[in-house]
């Protein structure tokens, strides 16, 4: 049985998750507190956490930083009550791997959990590093270095950068970058697709002289040493 960990400080809204949840064969474990996330995440194996926003003491956002630096790479849903692109770009940036929207159904949560878990499921220990001009992309260490400097990518940056540097050139538009980057497709996602080649071009490609990240307007968006 998948073992859930979620934050949430709304107690009716809390139970009704958990007691769905488990009617789907998951085990799930409730905290009010964003402060005791952490604490509860030592006591036993988690296979995904979902976190509210909007918390006493830590928010989501801070916790999801302190989860982070702990395991880069369990799975993390953001529930929050605002549909503001910022507050989405501000969870992915803290290392969200999805984010929901306030009020919603449980049937979408469920499907959430379940694409987030199955992508997991069907990873393997990656050895892989990809070299490219003088870049270097570690993706069993999830680190990333440009002419010996390191850079510092947030997981979604770093996943970017490998989507665009396994098309080989080719050009890769919003909706194909969208669907791997966060597995489902919806339109608000495309739009951020913009904003997030832009945070990866400041740091791929701004204090360096050969860019590599490449705009075709129309079209998408390639990797080519230029």
């Amino acid at each position: 049985m998948m073992n859930l960990l979620l934050l949430e400080d709304d107690y009716i809204l809390s139970k009704e998750i958990k007691l769905f949840l488990e009617s789907n064969a998951y085990s799930c474990d409730c905290v009010f507190d964003g402060s005791l996330v952490v604490k509860q995440y030592r006591l036993k194996p988690y296979d995904l956490i979902i976190l509210d926003i909007n918390v006493p003491n830590l928010n989501g956002f801070e916790v999801c930083q302190q989860i982070r630096t702990i395991d880069k790479k369990i799975p993390i849903i953001m529930l929050t009550a605002f549909d503001e692109i910022d507050d989405k770009i501000n969870a992915f940036n803290n290392g969200a791997d999805d984010y929901l929207v306030k009020p919603f159904h449980l049937a979408e949560l469920l499907a959430r959990i379940k694409s987030l878990l199955r992508r997991k499921d069907t990873e393997q220990v990656d050895d892989e590093i990809i070299y490219y001009s003088d870049l270097v992309v570690n993706l069993s260490e999830m680190t990333v270095q440009r002419g010996g400097i390191p850079l510092n990518l947030t997981p979604k940056e770093l996943k970017l950068l490998t989507i665009l540097l396994k098309a080989n050139g080719r050009i890769l538009n919003k909706a194909q970058i969208a669907n791997e980057l966060w597995d489902y497709h919806i339109e608000t996602n495309q739009n951020t697709i913009e904003v997030y080649i832009n945070f990866l071009r400041k740091k791929i490609d701004k204090d360096f002289d050969t860019k590599l990240i490449h705009t075709k307007v129309g079209f998408g968006y390639y990797i080519k040493e230029e």
